[in-house]
């Protein structure tokens, strides 16, 4: 498959396609855990993602199939590793349909799913995203309508430092386009509430399905990485917002009308309920 970490298109015991990467890939054996975790914390908050599973390639199967193998560059080639790796759903499986990662303006507008890019926003936001949003669009047989299915998590806790160096412009998608009618909060709506008030016992549950051999076996630092997760909740907004005022201009149609309260006295003389500014 395209992509840093060189994942694998393999098809599972279970009948299934899954993008598989290994724990030996270019980019850090964290990215296996960043994958897990985030793209199950957006399903928990109900966006659009693949099923995602840990999944066992076996030392027959890694010692017996000549393509499996990460190439670190320089003439240098190294066996994919036996063991228990990342899978991702493969988008459209083996079923007759189209899946492509990109669609022009006049299609994008028309995504079945539109509206989940700002939910999306907001879970890179809380995830640290370093890298870009990146979707594919599905749409099946006699469909006319795409869509969107979020990909790639394996950036989010920036890659694999297990930290969180904000920026504006990171994990937000190329194109403003998809962000055309975010108004204002309620365009986030549900998803904001819903990361704003997910707990720390379904927190836990997402990390203790992590394998320990995905970041060095040391528990203390993803006890760490959870409980900054919980801490970052209440600063989502903030940080949108960040990206709302950037040089990127991403909500032409934000509604920036402020109502201000009027005392009563003042209404009561003037007739006048509120000021719009």
């Amino acid at each position: 498959m395209r992509g840093g970490a060189q994942s694998q298109l393999m098809l599972g015991a279970d009948a299934r396609l899954w993008v598989v990467k290994f724990q030996n890939n270019p980019q850090d054996v964290r990215v296996l855990a960043n994958e897990l975790i985030a793209t199950r914390l957006a399903e928990a908050v109900g966006l659009t993602v693949p099923a995602t599973e840990v999944v066992e390639v076996t030392e027959w199967l890694a010692g017996n199939t000549p393509d499996l193998f990460i190439d670190h560059g320089k003439s240098r080639r190294e066996r994919c590793r036996a063991g228990l790796q990342f899978g991702s759903a493969f988008v459209g499986g083996l079923m007759p349909g189209q899946v492509v990662d990109y669609l022009p303006e006049s299609q994008l507008d028309e995504v079945r799913n539109h509206e989940e890019f700002a939910g999306m926003l907001a879970l890179d936001k809380w995830t640290g995203n370093c890298n870009g949003r990146q979707a594919v669009f599905e749409r099946k047989a006699r469909e006319r309508k795409y869509r969107a299915t979020f990909i790639d998590q394996g950036f989010c806790f920036n890659a694999g430092g297990w930290d969180f160096p904000d920026s504006p412009l990171r994990g937000v998608y190329a194109r403003n386009s998809v962000y055309a009618r975010v108004t204002g909060w309620d365009s986030f709506e549900p998803w904001m509430s819903r990361i704003e008030k997910i707990g720390p016992e379904q927190l836990w549950a997402i990390a203790e399905a992590v394998p320990p051999e995905w970041y060095g076996g040391d528990v203390t630092t993803i006890e760490r990485l959870m409980e900054e997760l919980l801490a970052r909740r209440g600063r989502v907004k903030d940080l949108v917002a960040g990206f709302r005022d950037s040089s990127r201009e991403p909500f032409p149609n934000w509604d920036r009308r402020v109502t201000i309260a009027v005392p009563r006295r003042l209404t009561e003389s003037t007739g006048a309920a509120k000021f719009v500014m």
